[in-house]
């Protein structure tokens, strides 16, 4: 596997667009396009969370039913979501205006949307978004780097991957953007990506491995414990590159390979860019007992709010770390684990056999002072390891989501 620089518009056949279509925002790009001319199968995860956008709802829709798509147009300012009947009028509207510009059917055109939770889109920007977009549409890599600065918020940078892996003399590539910086939490994680491939893949097996991804990349980060109405995962595949992917093969495995380190760099890109973070926070269990047990216990302890704000304040509170840990669900032995940290290639023993060992608060603060702050927790007691990924909690966060709506 190679990994490449760029995002949507790598792929054989795909391409991107971005407008200042004023939805909410003012000179600022706010629409974004990604666009194949060939139809492509895809494959989608949603938010759990009850209260569901209408895009949402029309996605899951279009994927129960199993149809090809052409496009994916998304907007961000406004989420059109907790909005009703005329919202998901709206949203209709929005696929009907790319539809009407690219000559498609609306029910092969996926919406996105993100921003503020129960305002209504306004249909005039949606129009001249809808041709801006067309005539904006290109196969260059900066097309896909301005859709990608499209759907930001409160980003701070936007976020793209791509990666590509050869089967006999032929190239498939893979390349994705999403976004997400605060009401981000597992269970997917405000989410929006949009992953593009070339490859040849039905859509019931490319549904299994998204689903598989998922859970040990996007479900495995958090910001803020709070679940998104509006978060979404699309993987489109137009199968130009004439690359088959079937179980059992070399490609197959080579393509989830690729596949994931796709949605673990935009999923570590998203928790390192929560809204007033200042460093990545990554927890790392091994020798759990099992996978589920690893999981969650790697989750605790990211989405802990005392252990955040230590992160913060590169203190190291190992004891809320033990804490969280404890508070998990998970049954286990807190007299044999070891708690390691890990930062800029180095690392100290903080705890060893549930007990502090005689380590340098000051280099403990000067590791944790890094932008990627590791902590391992090592249980003891099995083989089974998982990696979760967060953010540092800080007063800009409270800031941030004070007046966000203004």
């Amino acid at each position: 596997m190679e990994k490449l620089q760029g995002g949507v518009t790598l792929a054989q056949g795909f391409m991107a667009a971005s407008a200042e279509a004023g939805i909410k925002y003012s000179n600022r790009r706010d629409m974004a396009l990604v666009y194949t001319e060939e139809p492509a199968v895809f494959a989608g995860t949603f938010t759990t969370n009850v209260v569901k956008a209408a895009p949402v709802q029309w996605d899951r829709n279009l994927l129960w039913e199993k149809k090809k798509v052409h496009a994916v147009v998304l907007n961000s300012g406004i989420a059109n979501a907790c909005t009703g009947q005329e919202g998901k009028d709206l949203n209709f509207f929005m696929a009907q205006a790319i539809a009407d510009q690219m000559g498609i059917l609306p029910d092969q055109v996926l919406t996105a949307s993100t921003g503020v939770i129960g305002m209504q889109i306004p249909k005039e920007p949606v129009l001249k978004g809808a041709k801006l977009l067309k005539e904006n549409l290109s196969q260059d890599i900066e097309a896909g780097h301005r859709a990608a600065q499209a759907i930001m918020t409160t980003d701070t940078v936007s976020k793209e991957a791509a990666a590509s892996f050869k089967v006999g003399d032929q190239t498939v590539t893979l390349g994705g953007m999403s976004k997400g910086s605060g009401m981000i939490h597992p269970n997917m994680a405000t989410m929006l990506s949009v992953t593009t491939t070339d490859a040849q893949i039905d859509q019931e097996l490319l549904q299994e491995l998204v689903r598989d991804v998922v859970s040990d990349t996007f479900n495995m980060i958090s910001v803020d414990r709070d679940t998104s109405t509006n978060d979404t995962y699309l993987v489109l595949a137009n199968g130009l590159s004439g690359v088959k992917i079937e179980k059992g093969t070399d490609a197959y495995e080579e393509f989830k390979e690729a596949l994931m380190y796709v949605s673990q760099s935009l999923a570590m890109q998203m928790a390192a860019d929560g809204e007033g973070a200042t460093k990545l926070f990554e927890t790392h269990v091994i020798n759990a007992k099992n996978k589920a047990n690893a999981k969650m216990l790697a989750k605790s302890v990211i989405t802990s709010n005392l252990v955040k704000t230590a992160v913060y304040g590169s203190d190291a509170n190992w004891g809320r770390i033990l804490c969280a840990l404890g508070y998990s669900g998970v049954n286990f032995d807190p007299e044999v684990i070891d708690l390691i940290l890990h930062a800029d290639g180095k690392q100290l023993v903080l705890v060893e056999n549930g007990v502090a060992t005689d380590y340098s608060e000051e280099y403990a603060t000067e590791l944790l002072s890094k932008d990627k702050v590791t902590i391992i927790c090592d249980m003891k007691e099995g083989q089974a390891s998982a990696t979760a990924w967060g953010c540092d909690l800080t007063y800009d966060y409270v800031k941030i989501n004070g007046d966000y709506r203004s």
